[in-house]
């Protein structure tokens, strides 16, 4: 390179000396450097050159600068290229994922999501009847402060629970599924068809989802007083609920599984009803929530069978925890037993060991049969509740929990003898040695807890 050049400014030299002397050309074969004087006879022309030094040492430096920067820029070039690239590749696949997931899900009525084994396909909902609004993963991010730990409301075994703010200043709650949920892809589809199709005052509302990267959310209406289970199993709190409230609070959630059992399009069975799933509103409303694990059953239909039984063993019917028989039934039983621990302050607890103390339903039935039912009642609650209200619930719970499904009464039924003072019909004994009856293998910390039929041992 540095040759070339020095031949360029030799060739334009000998050219201004031809034009200075007269057009005689004068040729040297010396080497140039710095200062070179040429004289002629008749005039004398001074050309001073300053020309790069033509030594080895001189040509190598600048070359190897030249092609070390045109290296460095080749891959620098290269790599902006190749990354740009592949962003857009990972931007097209996460696009294209997110785009076929929402097709997926417009496409599939809540029916054919939810449908229980062995049930027919009539009762089914024309596919435009779903509508499902998607939402993007940066406007969540933005209305729940990217997620951050001030805003966690909760967790459970279907991942975190975020309260965040629309710009149009609506309050949200944010269902984030984790990657290690035990709920899996089927519960997420179901959930969100399902109860975009449903309204009621006692049911919670939905809003929409969001799918996109690996990301997977429900989003839902903030409920600012948490759930059911925040104050009645809390010493602190359960005396914020005093018996008119709970009263109020047992109607509402008997109204929400009406409408899910009779009153709403689809009959749906919602197979975990306890009161961490009834959340509570401003006003101390009750509000079902959580179907991830509903089930719909078409009109003429009644019961069904599944081999992979869900939801939260204190508060499974017997038919159901032993033999994954279901039915509108079955969510009366999870009814019962959350009217008794509404009214006691007490959890339903299964033990295995013998020598624990024996679990509500068991208490409650042996209160009730020694005529000693007012035991029961939740000390907070005692000054404030009415006797014969009180113990006609208490009934009505007990009613509930009958061990032959035929037997128990129907929601609607339920919530006339709730609102009335219409005669309640004598409870039968519960099956309240449940325990011992099957092995189980369940994770209280998980929201879906999955009861694995191994060898019923009856006895």
């Amino acid at each position: 390179m540095i040759r070339s050049v020095n031949i360029y400014v030799c060739l334009i030299a000998r050219v201004m000396l031809m034009l200075t002397v007269g057009g005689q050309c004068l040729l040297w074969n010396g080497d140039l450097f710095d200062l070179k004087r040429i004289l002629n006879n008749s005039s004398q022309v001074e050309l001073n050159l300053k020309l790069f030094e033509s030594s080895n040492k001189g040509k190598k430096k600048p070359l190897l600068v030249a092609l070390a920067a045109s290296i460095t820029s080749a891959i620098f070039v290269c790599g902006t290229c190749c990354y740009f690239l592949w962003r857009r590749n990972l931007r097209e696949k996460g696009i294209l994922r997110k785009k076929k997931f929402r097709e997926m899900l417009l496409s599939e009525s809540a029916t054919n999501l939810a449908k229980p084994e062995h049930s027919s396909n009539k009762g089914q909902e024309k596919k435009s009847d779903i509508e499902l609004k998607f939402f993007e993963l940066h406007d969540l991010k933005v209305a729940t402060d990217n997620f951050s730990l001030d805003n966690k409301l909760g967790e459970g075994g279907f991942g975190a629970v975020f309260k965040g703010q629309l710009p149009d200043g609506q309050q949200i709650a944010v269902k984030r599924l984790s990657t290690q949920s035990r709920q899996g892809i089927s519960e997420f589809k179901t959930e969100a068809l399902l109860i975009a199709k449903l309204q009621h005052r006692n049911l919670v509302r939905f809003f929409g989802c969001c799918v996109e990267d690996e990301e997977k959310m429900l989003i839902y209406e903030y409920m600012p007083n948490k759930s059911l289970d925040y104050f009645i199993f809390d010493e602190s709190r359960k005396s914020l609920l005093d018996w008119k409230k709970r009263h109020e609070i047992i109607i509402g959630i008997a109204r929400g599984i009406l409408y899910l059992h009779q009153d709403s399009r689809l009959k749906i069975i919602h197979r975990d009803l306890k009161p961490s799933n009834i959340l509570l509103d401003e006003d101390m409303n009750p509000k079902i929530s959580d179907f991830g694990t509903a089930r719909i059953f078409s009109g003429n239909q009644n019961e069904a069978k599944t081999l992979r039984v869900v939801g939260t063993y204190a508060y499974m019917s017997p038919e159901y925890a032993l033999a994954g028989l279901f039915s509108v039934k079955s969510d009366v039983f999870s009814f019962g037993v959350m009217v008794l621990e509404v009214i006691s302050g007490k959890k339903n607890r299964i033990s295995h060991d013998s020598d624990s103390p024996p679990n509500l339903i068991r208490q409650a039935w042996e209160l009730w049969n020694d005529g000693m039912a007012f035991e029961l009642i939740d000390p907070t609650i005692v000054d404030s509740c009415t006797n014969e209200e009180v113990l006609r619930c208490i009934q009505i719970g007990l009613l509930c929990l009958h061990i032959d499904a035929a037997h128990r009464p129907t929601m609607s039924s339920i919530l006339f003898m709730l609102s009335n003072e219409a005669t309640v019909p004598s409870p039968k004994q519960p099956l309240i040695t449940l325990t011992s009856k099957l092995n189980t293998t369940e994770t209280t910390s998980s929201s879906i807890n999955e009861v694995t039929i191994t060898a019923p041992d009856v006895r």
